[in-house]
């Protein structure tokens, strides 16, 4: 599509978010690209600036920018048969209407300008229409860890409705520089993003800013390392980009071998660290009934901050929240 277009939005579209209309139309786009168009202002709501998850209200007038054409049939790019085993290796669990992979360290969960290899892409080792699994949450390029997908339209649905409805308990685990006082609560900072493209940051704003974003992340400290490095358990309640990053940052104890959430101390503690921020558990309602529970391998590259600083992972609970729960 070449010309910019005005489209208004029927009643069978009401409350329906602003990307998974436009997907509906050009199913073609990808979520980063439509994030980017909201971001530069070149969607517009009733002439107004609007974020990719805004909900839409019938009557609403969108404008769309020219959009990039759709490849032709056939054009579709098949992964090879090596990437094919490569994803595969990674499933923790399947069965009709689940994937769980352990999504390793810098490999992306979708694509962008300077990313032609990534999870979205790979996916095509299940087929491609119905057949192909459909992302529902996500995961930093440089987090690794637990990756839930669905199997089929319904069974995503109804995944990404355990997300946005917080039903979905995530826990990351995390060495961070310091020892954070106290050793156990929740992180309450609304969180606004900062600056433009591969400089975006997170940071946290002040309450009555309205561009900020409510996030709460909830922690516990596993072990420390004398005074230097603590293993900790993170349990987000909300999902805000970079959350656990900004959050850590925040509060003064960044995440190790963190280059864009940092300080003086946490670069030092670093030196040849990659991020130290695994998703080791999710537990999530099946889409058919009761409960999925995966648990990730700790990463090659969250063991190298362990043996650093001396950790075990035998030294955490299966649910280390349990506790502050019963408080």
């Amino acid at each position: 599509m070449k010309e910019v277009k005005t489209l208004v939005v029927g009643d069978g579209e009401d409350g329906v978010r602003l990307d998974r209309w436009l997907r509906r139309r050009w199913p073609h786009l990808g979520q980063i690209q439509i994030q980017k168009l909201a971001r530069t202002g070149q969607l517009r709501v009733d002439g107004a600036r609007a974020k990719a998850d805004s909900r839409l209200t019938a009557g609403n007038v969108i404008r769309i920018p020219p959009l990039p054409d759709a490849p032709q049939p056939g054009e579709k790019k098949k992964i090879s048969d090596q990437d094919a085993r490569y994803i595969r290796s990674l499933v923790l669990y399947e069965d009709d209407e689940v994937l769980a992979l352990n999504k390793p360290a810098g490999l992306a969960v979708q694509g962008g300008t300077k990313t032609s290899r990534h999870i979205d892409q790979l996916l095509s080792a299940w087929g491609e229409g119905l057949e192909r699994p459909r992302l529902v949450h996500r995961l930093d390029r440089d987090t690794s860890g637990v990756l839930i997908l669905g199997k089929s339209p319904g069974a995503a649905a109804k995944l990404s409705g355990a997300f946005a409805k917080r039903k979905a308990r995530k826990t990351y685990w995390a060495i961070v520089s310091g020892n954070p006082k106290p050793s156990e609560g929740v992180i309450e900072l609304p969180l606004v993003k900062t600056g433009v493209g591969d400089r975006e940051l997170v940071v946290a704003a002040d309450p009555k800013d309205p561009r900020g974003d409510p996030a709460e992340t909830e922690y516990v400290s596993l072990s420390r390392a004398a005074h230097r490095a603590t293993w900790m358990a993170l349990r987000p309640h909300t999902g805000r980009t970079h959350q656990l990053r900004a959050h850590l940052q925040a509060i003064g104890h960044p995440i190790l071998g963190d280059p864009k959430y940092s300080n003086e101390a946490s670069t030092a503690l670093s030196s040849g660290l990659k991020l130290q921020l695994h998703a080791r558990r999710l537990v999530a309602p099946h889409p058919s009934g009761g409960l999925i529970d995966i648990v990730a391998p700790i990463s090659p590259e969250l063991r190298a901050g362990f043996e650093r600083f001396g950790f075990h992972e035998s030294e955490a609970d299966a649910d280390p929240f349990v506790r502050r729960s019963k408080r």
